[in-house]
């Protein structure tokens, strides 16, 4: 079942940021872009080199109106711990969620039953509180945060242009296509 248009349900989470700690409710996402980034768990290999790909990338995030949500079913107090430890971590700026009850990643649907740990899931989530793009990966298949932003901005994009829509590899600027005219001239 696809989660296109589907509304985020209210939440209210911990947050590790900027050295201390924050509650995160569903308020705070409402009309704004965000981009929900679940990774399995704190203390991994993979995951820190994605995060700090994002938090190289986060000015252009923040530039595009748009907030980072990192997520595990990890306690934001062992984000904090992860975030002391590790040189990688120690660089993000951006909210670090944590999901020890596991709501965010149920609502998500990439809970791991079994493990209690979510798949490597990103989300685009619209000001209406709706997902708009995801991709779920492998485990051991790392992230691009350069190809999450201009997802983002495509989205953005149509979303406020809806009569065009934007082809393979549309950046800001590029040609767009326009339904029903660019077809036409295709048949």
């Amino acid at each position: 079942m696809s989660l296109i248009n589907k509304e985020v349900s209210d939440f209210n989470v911990q947050s590790f940021q900027n050295n201390s700690f924050k509650t995160v409710t569903k308020a705070d996402i409402k009309g704004k872009w965000s981009v929900f980034f679940f990774y399995p768990a704190d203390f991994t290999f993979v995951c820190p080199t994605e995060l700090e790909d994002l938090e190289n990338m986060y000015a252009e995030f923040k530039k595009a109106g748009c907030e980072i949500y990192a997520v595990s079913c990890d306690s934001h107090f062992v984000h904090k711990a992860w975030h002391d430890h590790s040189p990688s971590i120690s660089k993000i700026t951006y909210p670090m969620l944590g999901d020890p009850t596991h709501a965010l990643a149920k609502d998500f649907d990439v809970l791991i039953e079994e493990s209690g740990l979510s798949e490597r899931g990103t989300f685009i989530v619209n000001p209406d509180c709706k997902i708009v793009a995801y991709e779920v990966n492998a485990g051991n298949v790392g992230r691009n945060a350069e190809e999450l932003l201009r997802k983002l901005q495509a989205c953005q994009f149509v979303r406020e242009h809806g009569n065009e829509v934007c082809p393979a590899k549309w950046k800001p600027g590029a040609k767009t296509l326009k339904p029903g005219i660019d077809l036409v001239g295709a048949l």
